[in-house]
């Protein structure tokens, strides 16, 4: 079994989630059970596949479950490119995240690639 709370990968997909959660705080009441609830379920989704497969006993099952954070990274993505232009966060949250988020892709995708090979 891996010990999922040694990847830097999902250390780094808390401190997202953490961010992500401190912002949508901050997003109009009406948008709570909308782009917040998405945004929030999306984010949570990275750290939580990787831990979640970590359990497996297989290279490609926890794969598969990489994969899974990977879309839920694009997903958050997409919804923070929402969250902009609607006005919810400014360019300089909105670059910071997406920094930070495009690091967490990175990384996964440098995972998926090493247990695939």
């Amino acid at each position: 079994m891996r010990d999922f709370r040694k990847y830097k990968v999902w250390n780094d997909a808390i401190e997202l989630s953490t961010l992500v959660y401190q912002i949508t705080e901050k997003m109009p009441w009406f948008e709570k059970k909308g782009l917040c609830d998405q945004l929030q379920r999306a984010v949570v989704s990275i750290a939580s596949n990787i831990a979640e497969g970590s359990a497996r006993p297989t290279n490609s099952e926890f794969a598969h479950f990489l994969d899974f954070s990977l879309g839920s990274a694009f997903e958050v993505e997409t919804q923070l490119n929402i969250a902009k232009n609607v006005g919810y966060i400014t360019d300089d949250i909105f670059n910071n995240l997406t920094i930070k988020l495009n690091e967490i892709e990175r990384q996964l995708n440098g995972l998926l690639n090493s247990l695939r090979s």
